[in-house]
């Protein structure tokens, strides 16, 4: 028994010695923090030389645009980790350090946002195991792309490739390259039978407000294959089809586009309506469209209603929000440009919040955007979070969490400007897109004298929010008003309390 005891302690002791020893080599040898945010920089440089190389090229294979599209989700992904770290690094935390942003933390579900709110000794393995996986992660997409980095090589150029990101994403439509196919598929798609009469085809766009329907069709529109293909692009809202004929079908819409003598008579014509559309309207509008237009045109209808699909003659494309590594991503490069947001982790911690705040509205990044991007520093950056998170705060007690659906401006939306003891409560009546040359206002307000400004406007007004880059370079409009505090009411169930705080 005791050479038994002996052979069988002996085996332990061996055993525990070569874990121990493993486990110390093994610790010692693992990367640090440091270590890993570095392999991670490079990593995404890789990444992004494919995609920026991808996006300055015309791809129509629907299986390379799915390849291109995992490559991007991993790429954002990266920089949103590379981003949250680099602010913990420097002693940002992007949550804790602002106190407005505390009630709106993103979600736990995402290890990329989780690992900000852990706390404790397991922090450190909770970071190191996230940037493996995400190491992981791209090391695995870059491998799996050779295939698709050479036949990139075969795809045309497009012309007047845009020389740097901030621009691209200007000029080209972020994040939606997939989409863009499926509509210019779509509208250059010849009919089958040259010359033959035929009713015209009908593609539904669907998906939440503010999430990019009416930008992805000004994309769309603006492309020069697209002009060629129809003599004519006519716009209509709501309003418009309910009050067209077939004999004011062409004077009833807006004329986008027009080339004389180019398209072979056709016509494209561009709905966009908020809601439902009576189906009555639709086949009356759609009979008057079917008499006037000539063969080959074309129906692009857009709204956030599921029931305009069955409106369609082919399937129905749905726009879903950007993920938030995604939105963090165009909210970055529109408001840093060709800046480092390493060499500024105060201001990228206050942006990443706003980010969050602003729930995926690509409306609000660009006006955001655009006022960080003009006033490039922290006291001013610092006042527009505390705004935005007054804003956010003040009209969920209003509205409950219906009002984090990326600002769908079906509501009024209450605002105090970021002055000290200011008592001005203004409120965002509704939003407009006009022509750029129906609102040649000079004295217009701005959206910077809005928020920030000393103006006091009376009565109802209106503030210039933004004008969109694209032709004819529309611009957004707010209808605004003077709300005092105190008729600010909320209701909670069956009780009411005031609001104003």
């Amino acid at each position: 028994m005791e050479v038994i005891f002996s052979a069988t302690m002996g085996e332990l002791a061996s055993r525990s010695i070569s874990f121990l020893v493993d486990r110390y080599l093994r610790q010692k040898a693992a990367p640090t923090d440091e270590e890993r945010l570095c392999s991670l920089q490079r990593l995404l440089l890789r990444v992004r030389v494919i995609v920026e190389e991808a996006d300055g090229r015309v791809i129509a294979n629907q299986a390379m645009l799915h390849q291109l599209s995992i490559l991007k989700k991993e790429m954002y992904r990266g920089y949103y980790t590379l981003d949250v770290f680099n602010c913990r690094s420097h002693g940002e935390d992007t949550t804790k350090d602002h106190e407005i942003s505390n009630s709106f933390a993103p979600s736990e579900f995402n290890p990329a946002k989780r690992v900000c709110f852990c706390s404790g000794s397991n922090k450190g393995a909770l970071q190191a195991e996230l940037l493996e996986k995400v190491l992981g992660s791209i090391s695995d997409t870059i491998e799996d792309v050779s295939e698709f980095v050479t036949f990139l090589c075969g795809c045309p150029r497009v012309r007047c490739q845009p020389y740097n990101m901030y621009l691209l994403l200007n000029k080209c439509m972020f994040g939606r390259q997939m989409e863009m196919e499926h509509i210019m598929n779509f509208l250059l798609q010849e009919e089958s039978a040259p010359g033959a009469a035929e009713d015209p085809a009908v593609l539904p766009i669907i998906g939440p407000g503010k999430v990019g329907k009416s930008t992805l069709i000004e994309h769309a529109c603006d492309d020069e294959r697209v002009r060629n293909q129809f003599s004519q692009i006519l716009c209509f809202n709501g309003d418009d089809i309910k009050d067209a004929s077939i004999e004011t079908l062409r004077e009833g819409g807006r004329i986008k586009h027009e080339s004389g003598g180019m398209g072979c008579g056709r016509t494209l014509i561009i709905i966009e309506i908020s809601m439902d559309l009576d189906r009555y309207v639709w086949k009356r509008f759609y009979s008057a469209a079917r008499s006037r237009i000539g063969s080959g045109s074309k129906i692009i209808i857009a709204s956030r209603s599921d029931r305009i699909a069955s409106f369609g003659t082919t399937q129905a494309l749905r726009l879903q929000c950007f993920t938030q590594e995604a939105y963090w991503y165009f909210f970055k490069v529109r408001t840093f440009g060709s800046t480092s947001t390493e060499d500024h982790p105060k201001l990228t911690a206050i942006a990443m919040d706003m980010a969050r705040l602003l729930n995926g509205c690509l409306m609000a990044a660009s006006i955001f955007c655009g006022l960080l991007k003009a006033n490039f520093n922290l006291r001013f950056w610092s006042m527009a979070l505390a705004t935005l998170g007054n804003i956010k705060q003040k009209n969920t007690l209003l509205y409950g969490e219906r009002f984090a659906e990326a600002w769908a401006m079906e509501e009024p939306v209450y605002l105090r400007r970021a002055k000290k003891n200011s008592s001005e409560c203004f409120v965002i009546l509704a939003d407009q897109q006009t022509c750029s040359a129906e609102t040649e206002d000079p004295g217009m307000m701005s959206v910077q004298d809005l928020f920030f400004g000393s103006i006091r406007p009376r009565g109802n007004f209106k503030v210039h929010a933004w004008t969109s880059h694209l032709p004819p370079h529309s611009k957004y409009i707010f209808h605004c008003g003077l709300q005092r505090p105190q008729h600010m009411v909320a209701r909670t169930g069956t009780s009411r309390r005031i609001a104003a705080d």
